[in-house]
């Protein structure tokens, strides 16, 4: 994993932020979540996050609005190809319309979606799992596959 050059950060935006590294390798890195209780603190985060190592080349980011923008702001300071984008992107991609019908719903099947990405791309088992932290997973599943780092997915047959 040293080797590589290339890593895709995934984020759902919020004052409550889900994040996911991945490698060029599709190997997931790591993931957590962090909650603050500013913007302020976010955009500390935010320059901290995109200045350690391993360095995102890449910036994935689902939300919008001003929290948005302190992400977009930060990226492009440091040259990291970002964009922004909407659930309903990588929901439509990534399960059927009956798996999403509904908010929690779609929290429910995030959730166990996720926990199989963990499985299959990373190292070490989930535990508890909050729903940002899983919906961070799934944006850089989708990532992975717009980006071509991933060919297909399911990897072992998971349904999808």
């Amino acid at each position: 994993m040293a080797g590589n050059e290339n890593y895709l950060l995934a984020v759902d935006v919020g004052l409550h932020t889900g994040l996911a590294l991945f490698s060029e390798d599709a190997a997931l890195l790591w993931y957590r979540s962090h909650h603050l209780s500013s913007p302020a603190k976010l955009k500390k985060v935010i320059a901290k996050l995109l200045r350690e190592k391993p360095r995102p080349t890449h910036l994935l980011l689902e939300g919008g609005g001003p929290l948005t923008d302190l992400w977009l702001s930060e990226a492009n300071k440091l040259a990291i190809s970002s964009r922004q984008i909407h659930a309903q992107q990588w929901r439509d991609k990534l399960f059927y319309a009956r798996q999403h019908r509904s908010g929690s719903q779609a929290k429910r099947e995030a959730d166990g979606l996720a926990r199989q990405v963990i499985e299959q791309l990373g190292s070490k088992n989930p535990t508890g799992l909050r729903h940002d932290t899983a919906e961070a997973i799934l944006i850089g599943l989708y990532g992975l596959l717009q980006l071509g780092w991933l060919e297909t997915w399911p990897k072992k047959g998971i349904n999808r």
